[in-house]
């Protein structure tokens, strides 16, 4: 199926870097989107060595079965549900590897979620609090579930969704890269129809606008992505732009 893309990336307002990063690599179906965490600028860093080495790993495995992977694959997911997946583990020995070059590396970390185009699907993986949301027949969809502190006590039934918007502890994350040497990588599979629109985005965009004005937004802009993704971004700053914001938009066309 074809499709059209845009990615937009902005630094907010409160911000004086930008440590997201992000990558549309249309001749192999990629999609990424990374949150860097981290002071002196290593939060750049990570994010920027984990869009590199997913990008790697998808383009070294592209149509050679053959080739000595480094984890073993996982029956449960396709061929290329298991690139995605392992691109992304080892991403994150390139951000853990990286940590040990400097002493101001120490600690850094990023989100990522990824998105890998089949035929008529779409591979979805995440790791952190950066989403990937479905645009369906009017009904917005969150593909991904935040590895967050406030997610959990959202899903214990502790606090509400409204209070986890503004909660003290919001921006904690439970998993990153660059966290652990066993990470775990979240993926599911989703059919694609035409018409679908994906959205790849930062905590930037979604911690400043709730899902009813994203939704509003992507209908408003739904045949144009190159509109859809920058009204997104001004919309985040327009409401205070506390932090960096990365959105992709992706367009499934007929």
């Amino acid at each position: 199926m074809k499709f059209t893309y845009k990615a937009v990336t902005d630094v907010g307002r409160r911000r004086k870097g930008n440590e997201d990063s992000h990558l549309a690599n249309p001749e192999q179906r990629l999609f990424v989107v990374a949150d860097g965490m981290g002071g002196h600028a290593a939060g750049e860093v990570a994010s920027r060595v984990a869009v590199e080495a997913i990008d790697e790993f998808i383009g070294l495995t592209s149509g050679d079965r053959e080739i000595t992977w480094p984890f073993e694959l996982d029956a449960s997911i396709s061929y290329d549900g298991n690139r995605l997946k392992t691109a992304i583990r080892h991403a994150n020995q390139r951000v853990l590897e990286a940590t040990q070059e400097r002493a101001e590396y120490e600690g850094m970390a990023t989100t990522v979620v990824a998105a890998l185009v089949e035929n008529d699907s779409v591979n979805v993986a995440h790791v952190g609090d950066s989403r990937v949301y479905l645009l369906r027949d009017g009904e917005l969809t969150q593909l991904t579930s935040d590895h967050s502190w406030v997610n959990e006590q959202i899903q214990n039934g502790v606090i509400s969704p409204d209070q986890a918007r503004s909660h003290p502890l919001r921006n904690v994350v439970t998993r990153a890269l660059g966290g652990k040497t066993d990470l775990r990588v979240d993926i599911r599979v989703v059919e694609t129809r035409a018409g679908d629109v994906l959205l790849l985005c930062t905590d930037g965009l979604t911690t400043m606008m709730p899902d009813e004005e994203i939704r509003d937004c992507l209908l408003h802009c739904a045949q144009d992505v190159d509109r859809a993704a920058q009204e997104l971004v001004n919309g985040a700053n327009e409401r205070g732009g506390e932090d960096n914001i990365t959105v992709l938009v992706i367009r499934f066309e007929p």
